[in-house]
């Protein structure tokens, strides 16, 4: 499982990497090579930590996005949130290649601590939640329950809030208004999921209903 999480974490930011960097047209943008440094080590330290606290998880977490038993609808909806990473990380390339805006080096400081926060957020939903798939399925091998403690007491999707975070950070570290300002593309984005998600729980997990009529927000509290 380490060995695993070691190959795809380096697989899936050197992608990163190569969308950045070619489409920025040189390796001279230190905004970037910080946040795949940062984003490389907090992603392998919490990753063999979690594969130790709660194997199951890890186990589901480094499955493909794309599975068998997976929702048609998320399946396209994720195939959408991909490319859509994808595409935003050669917009703030060519944003840095073509100088199309500037985030001043406090504003990259700010965006720094904002993408540990949403980090952070992603971690705790995980430690609370063993049953945090990235795919929308019903997990009845593993005895899948209701989770109303920790983050979900106050939103629903506290995972969703966390990568929303994390992604405004991002493009804020990387030094890209125009990134930043496309951040309301994976609002959108998961708040479609939120319905999804919520459509497959309420149909194939008990108490679910009783949950959602306690927490009535999705991402942001006493907002929606």
């Amino acid at each position: 499982m380490i060995s695993k999480l070691i190959l795809q974490t380096f697989v899936w930011f050197g992608v990163m990497g190569a969308l950045l960097f070619l489409s920025a047209g040189t390796l001279n943008w230190p905004g970037a090579w910080l946040y795949l440094v940062v984003m490389v080590g907090l992603s392998l330290t919490l990753g063999v930590s979690l594969a130790r606290r709660d194997p199951g998880l890890m186990n589901e977490r480094l499955r493909p996005p794309i599975q068998k038993n997976q929702t048609a609808a998320d399946k396209i909806l994720l195939s959408v949130l991909l490319l859509a990473i994808f595409l935003w990380q050669v917009l703030m390339g060519f944003d840095f290649r073509f100088d199309w805006s500037a985030v001043p080096i406090w504003g990259q400081v700010v965006g720094t601590a904002v993408l540990l926060i949403g980090i952070w957020i992603c971690y705790r939903t995980m430690l609370e939640n063993s049953f945090a798939a990235p795919v929308v399925k019903i997990q009845e091998e593993r005895g899948q329950h209701v989770i109303t403690t920790g983050p979900y007491s106050y939103v629903r999707h506290p995972m969703y809030a966390g990568a929303t975070i994390f992604f405004a950070g991002t493009a804020l570290l990387l030094g890209s208004w125009w990134g930043l300002a496309s951040v309301l593309v994976f609002v959108v984005l998961l708040a479609i999921r939120t319905f999804i998600e919520e459509k497959t729980l309420r149909t194939g997990l008990r108490g679910y209903d009783d949950y959602a009529a306690k927490v009535r927000y999705r991402l942001v509290p006493l907002v929606w």
